[in-house]
């Protein structure tokens, strides 16, 4: 059960849902967007919790994801039901888009069932008929327009119409060559259409010099266009031509048609599958923008979330460049019930809507932003009394509408229950008022439902240090700078800091000191007491930071030392070696010298035996004088097997620079090193570890950095809205998205320029053409916009 009907709106999930329709690519996964659901089923949540971390995972590790740009095919498979109704030559063609973006998922997920179960079991059921594919193929071609080829019939009708239309542009223009030499045509006229027929202009004053027929005038009445006799019959051929063409058309059209419809049902079925996986990309791209992750579900009574952050605020932040400041909540079966006390616009009412929004996102089958490590639970009822739900129409007055709140509460509120109120007890005379949220909280507690209640009622935080079941809270307060921290602490209750506030802003001390008076000696040194000891707490937090920062500081000066020491070792290695090689070059001329003096004894007729003894004594001196050799340490990386692919990270062999693969060819590859794109054959390259190149980074400070190229694949668009955009603006957008469509491989791109004066148009194409990528840029088909699409098809 949902309390209020409003929940969605009052929590901020209305605005997740935009969010989500504005990142799916069809009709359907929109309309599945709507169709979210609160959900208390645990194997449920925990199914599409899973598909959405699977999603995330498939981005993460780089995959070749499926395009999801498949057309709306709802109605016209409904259309295709009609015995005797045929399918248009576009809405074949949205069939056949279909059905190709179901073979590549299929194919995609049919090898990886082990590594995304969830989405893989999503299409166990899909049928897809391969010979319903190459038969639509074989009769309308990549621009979706029936091909010639589609019936002999059809290629012989338009055979003979490009015969006899061959016939006619020659006829006519002889005959428009001679009326222009006799001065019949006025100046610079060419030939022109009326009523889907050629004809020639011809001044009045010569109409009936020239034999044909007469299919119109210019509004002055002073230009004549004839269609000439010579090419009546022409065209009268060529209009039959066309007649058949359209009639063998239309035969061709209800064929395919027959066949789409004995695969209704597989098609249909295959399309929600699209849908689904749209809606699930949707979720993954708004769980990697705010960073969320699977809470362990818990079935033990307890709620532990750490780092909570509402994704909702967090955007509006980011609009102002404004950090938001992390929640950690925990309730369990002993404490049931956190009541949150502290001075206004201190971040309670917020604390209540992050808790509200992730437990409502979770249960609707979303990961949440949190810390890994936090513990969630599973509830059948959420309650929320947040705002003023004061009603003219029921003449309910703000108090009156907050006491029909708990009414509803206490009636429905069970062990499944999570409730969240604000501001409890206010709105009425505080004496009165505080005595009946007293009242209320006993009954809560006793229903051992789950809930967090925000107040400034003292013996309500009273009533929380004493009872079980209840625990006190506070959104911690700046007291010197008079600011809020926006940081929860459980345990302890909070000031409101009323009479600090109206002394920052100015009130006459005589008038604080007169209110501490009426307030009572209790009630002041309470609040006093609470205020030096978030004094006491601030001042204890900054020496702990102190401390730790110091520790840091010694433990990297330690750590420099350790370094230097090492070092230092190493070039005194570097330096007794180079002096005991210095010596040894030295022994080794003085051993020349002994041998030398040696030949002389010998030649002096000296002992043996002595002459032997010295020659020993020296080379023993010569065999203890040792090089050590002094190895530096080298990073080592490890380099992986297998084909090298988008988005992996490479080096070149026997080199240590390491970047970013973003564009692969036949032999070689475009390689993002840094700040440079270089071209490097696929030869000189060998695969590293993305996880210890990017500990390398860490360790050496140097940049492997390239292009998120997974991520940005995922959300491009094939449709570029160029509508009410100047032509510098337009220009600009129109380079960037040609270059992520080389980049991502598109092979078709649709520029939305609209029609108007055909400006926009005309330097789009333009533009264009200075692309050696581009094969051709066509109009859209007149049902899908026609001129003011361009339809843009990629090499």
């Amino acid at each position: 059960m949902l309390y209020p009907h409003d929940i969605e709106q009052k929590l901020g999930f209305d605005k997740i849902r935009d969010w989500l329709k504005k990142n799916c690519s069809g009709q359907q996964g929109e309309n599945n967007v709507g169709k979210i659901r609160f959900t208390s089923n645990k194997s449920l949540i925990g199914k599409l919790c899973a598909q959405t971390a699977e999603y995330m995972s498939m981005i993460n590790a780089g995959e070749n994801i499926p395009a999801l740009n498949y057309p709306e095919v709802d109605l016209l498979l409904k259309k295709a039901k009609v015995q005797g109704a045929f399918l248009e030559t576009e809405e074949v063609a949205d069939v056949h888009r279909t059905l190709k973006a179901l073979m590549e998922w299929y194919g995609f997920l049919h090898d990886k069932q082990e590594e995304y179960v969830e989405i893989s079991m999503l299409a166990q059921k899909l049928e897809i008929d391969k010979n319903l594919v190459k038969r639509i193929e074989s009769c309308i071609d990549e621009k979706g327009e029936i091909r010639d080829s589609a019936s002999p019939e059809l290629r012989k009708i338009r055979s003979e119409i490009h015969h006899n239309e061959v016939i006619a542009r020659k006829t006519l223009d002889r005959v428009m060559r001679e009326t222009s030499k006799a001065d019949m045509t006025p100046e610079d006229s060419s030939l022109t259409v009326r009523n889907g027929r050629l004809v020639i202009p011809i001044k009045s004053e010569h109409k009936r010099s020239l034999k044909g027929f007469i299919h119109d005038a210019s509004a002055s009445g002073s230009i004549i266009f004839i269609e000439p006799a010579e090419v009546l019959e022409i065209n009268n051929d060529l209009k039959e031509l066309g007649y058949k063409e359209k009639r063998e058309i239309i035969r061709i059209l209800m064929t395919l048609t027959d066949e789409i419809r004995l695969h209704i049902e597989s098609i249909s079925f295959g399309h929600r599958f699209l849908g689904i996986v749209d809606l699930i990309k949707a979720k993954a791209l708004f769980s990697m923008r705010f960073e969320a992750r699977l809470p362990e579900m818990d079935t033990q009574g307890k709620m532990e979330w750490l780092g909570a952050v509402n994704p909702v605020l967090k955007q509006a932040l980011d609009k102002q460049q404004k950090q938001i400041i992390p929640l950690t909540i925990r309730m369990d079966g002993y404490e049931r019930i956190l009541l949150i006390s502290g001075p206004n616009a201190g971040g309670k009412s917020v604390c209540l809507q992050t808790v509200g929004l992730l437990q409502y996102m979770y249960q609707c089958g979303f990961p949440i932003p949190v810390f890994e490590g936090s513990k969630i639970m599973v509830f059948k009822d959420i309650f929320i009394d947040i705002g003023d739900e004061q009603s003219i129409e029921d003449d309910l007055s703000t108090y009156s509408s907050h006491l029909k709140s708990m009414d509803f509460l206490l009636k429905n509120a069970g062990k499944g229950t999570l409730f969240l109120i604000d501001e409890f007890g206010s709105g009425t005379d505080p004496q009165f008022g505080g005595a009946i949220a007293e009242a209320i909280l006993e009954q809560l507690t006793k229903s051992k439902s789950k809930g967090i209640i925000t107040t400034h009622y003292n013996n309500l935080k009273k009533m929380a240090d004493a009872r079980e079941g209840l625990v006190n809270g506070r959104m911690r307060y700046d007291v010197k700078k008079l600011e809020p921290l926006y940081q929860l602490e459980i345990g302890k209750p909070g000031s409101s800091f009323a009479l600090e506030i109206a002394g920052k802003i100015g009130l006459a001390e005589s008038i604080i000191q007169s209110a501490k008076k009426k307030v009572g000696t209790d009630a002041v040194e309470l609040d006093r007491l609470l205020n030096e000891l978030e004094e006491e707490k601030k001042n204890f937090e900054e020496q702990s930071k102190k401390f730790t920062s110091q520790n840091s500081l010694l433990e990297k000066t330690i750590l420099n030392y350790k370094e230097l020491q090492s070092g230092l070792d190493e070039r005194k290695k570097e330096i007794l070696n180079a002096a005991r090689l210095e010596a040894k070059l030295l022994l080794k001329e003085a051993n020349q010298r002994v041998e030398n003096l040696i030949r002389e004894i010998k030649e002096n007729k000296a002992e043996k035996k002595a002459t032997q003894k010295s020659r020993e004594e020296v080379r023993k001196f010569d065999r203890e004088i040792v090089v050590e050799q002094v190895v530096k340490k080298q990073p080592k990386i490890k380099v992986i097997s297998g084909a090298i692919e988008l988005g992996n990270l490479v080096r070149i062999k026997g080199q240590d620079s390491i970047g970013e693969v973003i564009k692969v060819g036949k032999k070689d590859v475009e390689v993002m090193l840094g700040d440079l794109k270089s071209k490097i054959k696929l030869s000189r390259l060998e695969r590293v570890s993305k996880g210890e190149a990017k500990k390398l980074d860490r360790e050496s400070g140097s940049s492997i950095k390239g292009i998120d190229i997974n991520r940005r694949k995922a959300q491009f668009s094939h449709d570029l809205d160029l509508r009410g955009k100047r032509a510098e603006e337009a220009l600009g957008l129109l380079a960037s998205f040609v270059d992520d469509a080389i980049l991502f491989g598109a092979l078709n791109v649709r520029i939305i320029h609209g029609k108007g004066d055909g400006i926009l148009r005309q330097l789009v194409r333009e533009e264009l053409k200075s692309y050696k990528e581009v094969r051709s840029c066509n109009d859209e088909h007149a049902d899908r916009g026609g001129a003011g699409i361009t339809v843009v098809e990629m090499r």
